[in-house]
């Protein structure tokens, strides 16, 4: 007779632990998968750039204001970073991402400042064309390296890769960005 009970038990704990491994199983490839965050660019101060400076100086900051939209139900936390501003494939800016943490479902604004290096800006012959044009054309990238932390129990090792095109429209002072960007466990 306590076989037959012990059977019983392990055969109903077994079924239990089947659902559950099965529920968690389908939450996590529904519910909790990874989602790529909406990322967009604000300039700060646009009107106070100088981007070709009769002063002496190799770099003209430019205070950004990066929004990050987390749809997922996890933390991320990332670590320092640095992303790089592009003209024709060159690089001239760059722009220190300090560490900080994008809770579950929510909007976080991250403040930089891009160091425009406007004398390699400046040197190259496109960009005269590109400024008599009214309009000129820049790629940033960067990669954010961090954890994600869903319910407070299981942390894995996360990066985000971040690539923007933006259009800097000198006659009205304006920059349109779009931003894509992928999350990779």
């Amino acid at each position: 007779m306590a076989n037959r009970g012990i059977k019983i038990c392990l055969v109903v704990s077994s079924l239990f632990l089947i659902i559950v491994a099965i529920v968690t199983v389908a939450l996590f490839l529904t519910i909790f998968k990874p989602k790529n965050p909406g990322i967009f660019l604000h300039p700060v101060n646009l009107d106070d750039f100088e981007l070709l400076s009769s002063s002496s100086a190799a770099i003209s900051p430019l205070n950004v204001m990066i929004t990050i939209v987390n749809p997922n139900y996890g933390n991320f936390k990332y670590k320092n970073s640095t992303g790089y501003i592009n003209y024709n494939g060159s690089i001239i800016a760059e722009v220190p991402i300090v560490t900080s943490s994008v809770p579950a479902r929510s909007i976080a604004n991250v403040s930089a400042s891009a160091g425009f290096m406007t004398q390699k800006l400046s040197a190259d012959n496109n960009f005269l064309e590109d400024i008599e044009d009214g309009a000129f054309n820049l790629t940033a990238n960067a990669t954010l390296p961090g954890k994600v932390s869903m319910l407070k129990i299981f942390k894995l090792k996360a990066k985000v890769y971040i690539s923007c095109d933006i259009v800097f429209n000198i006659t009205s002072v304006e920059v349109d960005s779009t931003c894509i960007s992928k999350i990779k466990l």
